[in-house]
Formats: C-alpha cells, structure tokens, sequence
C-alpha cells in the first residue's frame, strides 16, 4: 500500500470464512414447529406403558418429514401433555400410540430396540438411553434391527447410511418408516421451487462457482478461462482465507473406481 511499503493488501474475504460469523447465513426458524423428539423415559415406560393419542398431523418449515403432536395423560397430574415427533409413515390423526417396555409391535408405537424382533424397520432411534431419538429421522428413511447381543445387552443396527451401529438394548425406536419419502425424486425444475426450498432453510442459494469470481473474490477466480489453475487440494494448516476445496484431501476421484455411466 502507499502509506505502508512492501505491504501487501489482503484480498477480500472469502464465502466460507464470512459463513462462520453467522448473520444473514442463519438458519431461519421462526416458521418452525419447535424439536421433534421422544416422550422423556419414566417409569411408565420402563415398566409398563403409556397409552398416546395422535391429535394433528402436521407440516414443519425446513423439514422434509411431516411432524405429528400426540397427547399423554400427565403420570402425576390431572392434566395432558403434548410431545412433538416425526411422524411415520400411516400415521393418521385419532390413532392410539402406545410407549413403553411392554408395547406391542405396531406402526407408531415406541419401544426398545432389544425387545424387537431382528429385521424390524425403526425410526426415530435413540443412540443413548433416554436422548429421545437421534438416529433415521429425515423422510423416508429407516434403521434395520440386525442382531441382539443378550450378554453385553446390545443391539446393532444398520442405519439408513448402510453404517452398522452398536446401540444399548433399552434405547428406544419407533417402529415403522419415516414418512415423506421421495420427495427427492421430483425435479425442481425451475430456480422459483429452489428459491422456496432454501427461503426456509438458511441462505445457501444460488451459490456461485469459485472459477466464475474475480481473483479477489476466491482462489479458484481469475484467468481467461474459467480453471482452477492448480490442485484443489489444500492444506489442513491453510489460512481461512485459502481453504476451498479439497481440504486435506486422503484421496479424490470417484471412490467407486472407474465411473460407469
């Protein structure tokens, strides 16, 4: 610069490295129905069961799956409580929902894992005992039951990823399939139907090309042509301002080895 020779002035600051301060990148949750999750284990569903009804079947902002609201009676109290989950598929409103250790195997109901028989589709799977469901849980998708360990009280299951979990025998599931499946099957077909989609997700669209920047802009920019230049790997020890990429990249190409159209 012409105050400070032989200093350089930086380039302006990158996408990725303004997406860490947050602000406008947020989520956007006001239209959000509140966390989908499991009733908390008490001592009826321990050792018993509680009997829940669906009330609504609903719609949640940014979610893929529909959400349904089943009301409890209180344990202690005159009262009822509503619990928010993700609902499976052929769940329908009025529809009896039983939870606890001595449920019976329907669609909707709530058990745990080591009390199923192998095979069975789960969803909403708790990963610890008592976390109120963290594992299959976008729509469509299901965990396999594949086999009980007795002696060491676990149960492994095969997540919807094909990666096989171990998880405690009493962490409870909900027995069916989440429902909303294929909804990535449908084409957007135009740029108005990805501009609702992410509108309620977070500002992730439209994203442009690092190659199609100016050099000041991002790394890859620049040039008579739109390339990168050089490898796109990077390193892990990178500044801020360099890491795009392939960041500390083991391999690249196509993992499958050579690509079959």
């Amino acid at each position: 610069s012409p105050e400070f020779p032989g200093l350089t002035m930086p380039g302006r600051r990158i996408r990725s490295s303004r997406k860490g301060a947050g602000s406008v990148f947020t989520a956007h949750t006001q239209h959000r129905k509140g966390a989908a999750k499991l009733r908390s284990l008490d001592f009826a569903e321990r050792h018993g069961y509680i009997r829940g009804v669906v009330k609504a079947i609903e719609h949640d902002s940014g979610r893929g799956a529909p959400i349904a609201e089943i009301r409890f009676r209180h344990t202690h109290k005159y009262k009822t409580v509503t619990e928010t989950v993700i609902a499976p598929e052929g769940l329908y409103t009025g529809q009896s929902i039983y939870c606890g250790a001595k449920a019976e195997l329907a669609i909707g109901n709530v058990l745990p894992v080591g009390l199923m028989p192998e095979g069975s589709s789960v969803c909403n799977l708790e990963s610890k005992v008592g976390d109120r469901g963290t594992l299959a849980r976008a729509g469509g998708c299901y965990a396999t039951i594949i086999a009980h360990n007795s002696e060491e009280n676990r149960t492994r299951i095969k997540l919807p990823s094909g990666h096989k979990v171990v998880v405690p025998s009493g962490a409870r599931a909900m027995v069916g399939v989440i429902a909303g499946g294929g909804r990535v099957d449908k084409p957007l077909l135009k740029a108005g139907n990805a501009y609702h989609k992410y509108k309620c997700k977070r500002n992730t669209w439209p994203k442009v090309r690092g190659v199609a920047m100016n050099p000041v802009d991002h790394p890859h920019g620049g040039g008579n042509h739109q390339h990168i230049g050089s490898s796109s790997c990077i390193s892990r020890k990178a500044v801020s301002g360099q890491k795009v990429g392939l960041i500390a990249a083991r391999r690249t190409g196509f993992s499958g080895g050579k690509r079959k159209f």
